[in-house]
């Protein structure tokens, strides 16, 4: 009975770590954007790993099932309750917020033991006071705890140089869906000796099993950046421009964000104190970062743009002179959801595809958007060096998203069906979650999701683990 697993739930954690009353609830059981607030039995917030393991042991005897939970930012309604294959079965939301140690930083090996709780910023800070670098880089990294973000293998404006979050696992620690625990906290650049087990949970979205602490990389710490935004005339500008500047710094490029205008409008208006420089059809914002007293990035970025203005390729280019000027400029890329956000949200999209396709892919949606929807108006931002881009279809002057619902799963079909036709992906670092669900049915092959169902049924044989997530409920038998 629900009630008896509370009971031994309250029994067994200290006070405190079990939430029944709804208003306490209440921020656990819904998604950063506001679409779904579905009840959980409870919310429990444990201590520690033993305690974890004591919590998935009482729910797997009790065949309830489990919502890991991070810090809740994630775009896709994957750490929230939903739809369960058990009726009438509410779940137990875990959240790991109170797992929130700094272990240990080993600074000969370059490498950190952190619990899950802690926050991405957290981590990022520590290694900076260790004088080394955590590169994963996101706007939610405030909130965002490293757990959620391995658990969605979260990627961030830094990836073009360093790679996603599965780049910078050296190890995890994970409790199992019967309540095992296994330890792979193992600080191995090399360890060949069969299959390499974290690699299935990490981007596993909780669907496998509860990550509880983790080995990650560490970079050496960034001595000099030069960061520029650039004015351009055309998407296929921009991605001449990041082609230059991949070619004459190599891997100093750090960073590559393309803003088309309107995306940089929105932006204008809501980051505090924001002035644009120029006025362009396209910007690029982008860094060059070295490590070392020899890095001279500021003159290759210079000699880079010194070029790309001559040829015509770009048209207006601002230098950062100061962090403080560095600082403003990064927070216009970060303004651009939270303005989207305060002016009626949009229908958002997380799609890549190679990056010779950006320019035809943009093309390609503004083309369906005039056609299709043609009240709708375009908001397209994103990370042009990995070919990520945010697709967000705004509705009509004067409205809010909720009245393009007629029309958002068709508008959704149509974005995503763009990008995997060009060989892409209709989700790049957001996940699945609840809300891409349509995707992994339309765009997985029979083999990829009979691959995924078997190794979901081999560790979670009774389907207890983030149930109705990433795998489409209907496919698992």
């Amino acid at each position: 009975m629900p009630g008896d697993l509370v009971t031994a739930l309250t029994a067994l954690l200290p006070a405190g770590a079990v939430l029944t009353v709804p208003a306490d609830r209440v921020a656990y059981e819904r998604d950063w954007r506001q679409l779904y607030a579905d009840p959980a039995l409870c919310v429990v917030l444990p201590h520690s790993t033993a305690q974890v393991a004591v919590v998935v042991a009482l729910c797997a005897a009790h065949q309830t099932p489990i919502v890991p939970q991070g810090g809740n930012t994630g775009l896709v309604a994957g750490g929230v309750p939903g739809p369960t294959v058990l009726p009438g079965t509410l779940p137990v939301v875990l959240n790991l917020s109170r797992m929130r140690q700094i272990v240990s930083i080993d600074t000969q090996g370059n490498t950190m033991l952190v619990q899950a709780g802690a926050t991405l910023a957290a981590v990022q800070n520590a290694a900076a006071e260790a004088g080394r670098l955590f590169p994963v880089s996101l706007g939610a990294e405030g909130s965002a705890q490293i757990g959620g973000v391995i658990s969605t293998n979260a990627g961030g404006v830094q990836v073009v140089k360093y790679g996603s979050m599965r780049a910078q696992v050296l190890g995890l620690e994970v409790v199992l869906p019967n309540g095992e625990v296994w330890n792979g906290l193992r600080a191995l650049r090399k360890d060949n000796t069969g299959f390499d087990l974290k690699q299935i949970f990490i981007g596993g979205e909780g669907t496998l099993g509860i990550i509880t602490a983790a080995t990650l990389a560490l970079s050496p710490a960034i001595t000099a950046r030069a960061t520029a935004l650039v004015g351009v005339a055309s998407v296929a500008a921009a991605l001449r421009l990041f082609e230059a500047l991949r070619e004459g710094a190599g891997a100093a490029l750090s960073l590559c964000e393309l803003i088309c205008g309107p995306a940089m409008v929105l932006a204008a208006a809501h980051a505090p104190g924001a002035k644009l420089p120029f006025t362009a059809a396209c910007y690029v914002l982008t860094e060059l970062s070295g490590t070392g007293g020899g890095a001279d990035v500021s003159a290759a970025l210079e000699a880079v743009l010194a070029a790309m203005l001559e040829n015509g390729v770009a048209n207006d280019a601002l230098i950062a002179q100061s962090d403080r000027e560095r600082a403003a400029l990064l927070a216009l890329r970060e303004a651009v959801p939270e303005g989207e956000q305060r002016e009626g949200g949009a229908v958002k999209h997380d799609v890549s595809v190679p990056l010779g396709e950006i320019p035809g892919l943009v093309a390609a949606v503004e083309a369906l958007i005039a056609a299709r929807y043609p009240d709708c108006r375009l908001n397209i931002f994103g990370h042009l060096g990995d070919g990520n881009l945010h697709i967000n279809i705004r509705p009509p002057m004067g409205q809010i998203v909720a009245a393009l619902a007629d029309v958002k799963a068709d508008i959704t079909r149509d974005v995503e069906a763009l990008a995997v036709a060009r060989g892409g992906s209709f989700s790049a670092e957001h996940g699945i979650g609840r809300m891409r669900l349509a995707g992994m049915r339309a765009h997985k092959s029979t083999v990829e999701l009979n691959l995924m169902r078997a190794i979901k049924r081999a560790i979670d044989p009774s389907n207890l683990m983030n149930p109705g997530k990433m795998i489409p409920e209907d496919d698992q038998t």
